[in-house]
């Protein structure tokens, strides 16, 4: 059965019925995976990060045809200098938007005037504060555990959630670990109330990567992921794999070299062609399940450990 919805300032906000919103992976959250999680009540999410604009047009645009459920954009801001990505945002008519890798400052004003929520993505306190200073409606706060492109000083969502909780009211979403029931109610109890899903969207059925890379997140552990390029930028968290184990001990490389081969590693099955930007959940994930099943039994688990902890402890 589909799950009673939860109300709070991040549902409110996205319009959606409950706060899991899908992570914007570069490629791949595009209209195919961001439709069936908007589908199943959470919001999906059309990336930027690729660079690839009129591919996000067009999927955009698909959006419209696959679902009438509410859903958001991320806006790269490295990634879409020179674009006229702020206006296009604007005239999609979504209400919610999420920034990262740049200054809010840029873009935040132009969007809540046109009514629509700005949420920053942060992986410290320091990037926090910056961000609430330029505006920002809610913050998406990543761990370090969390795939993909990261700070190189990594610090895990148990220690920056309730940190950054401590220093503002702003709604939070967390990201970084989250793929299921008990890592959401995890996160609530120390102060988010949406938390954001990558890896755990990737490898779900409805993503469009090779099942060669579901297959290996399903059958890594959680020791399987590394941390690389710690003394440049992006920092990244990956798969462990036979290029990326060759690239740990390296301080610093040149990572968009190492990416040049993502259609082939995301589509072609490759896993050696490029870098497979993964979080440590991998050792959490044991089936491929549709977004619609990982939606509705993160929401139905939250509320059992919920549930479960006000019983034993409600004395």
């Amino acid at each position: 059965m589909k799950p009673a919805p939860i109300k709070n300032r991040v549902t409110a906000m996205t319009g959606t019925d409950y706060p899991i919103i899908q992570a914007p992976m570069g490629w791949i959250a595009r209209a195919q995976l961001a439709s069936a999680v908007s589908n199943a009540g959470g919001l999906g999410v059309i990336e930027t990060a690729s660079g690839e604009f009129d591919n996000i047009r067009n999927e955009v645009a698909k959006m419209r045809d696959l679902t009438d459920q509410p859903f958001g954009m991320n806006v790269a801001l490295s990634y879409v200098k020179g674009t006229d990505i702020v206006d296009f945002v604007i005239k999609q008519n979504i209400k919610f938007v999420t920034t990262s890798s740049g200054s809010p400052s840029v873009c935040t004003q132009a969007f809540q005037e046109a009514g629509i929520k700005v949420f920053h993505v942060v992986p410290t306190l320091d990037m926090a504060l910056k961000a609430i200073d330029c505006g920002v409606d809610g913050l998406v706060v990543e761990g370090g555990e969390g795939g993909g492109f990261k700070n190189p000083s990594p610090v895990s969502s148990m220690v920056l959630l309730p940190l950054i909780r401590s220093r503002t009211d702003l709604p939070i979403i967390a990201a970084g670990g989250m793929c299921d029931g008990l890592s959401m109610a995890g996160a609530f109890a120390m102060g988010a109330e949406g938390v954001q899903m990558g890896t755990r969207m990737l490898s779900c059925a409805d993503s469009p990567v090779h099942d060669n890379w579901k297959r290996a997140v399903v059958n890594a552990k959680e020791t399987d992921t590394v941390f690389l390029n710690q003394q440049s930028r992006p920092a990244l968290r990956a798969l462990r794999t036979e290029r990326t184990a060759e690239l740990l001990p390296l301080g610093a490389f040149n990572a968009m070299e190492h990416l040049a081969g993502i259609p082939e590693l995301y589509f072609g099955g490759d896993m050696e062609a490029a870098i497979p930007l993964s979080g440590q959940v991998v050792g959490r994930i044991d089936e491929v399940k549709s977004a619609e099943a990982i939606v509705h039994e993160t929401v139905s688990g939250f509320y059992e450990a919920v549930s479960g902890l006000t019983q034993a402890y409600n004395q």
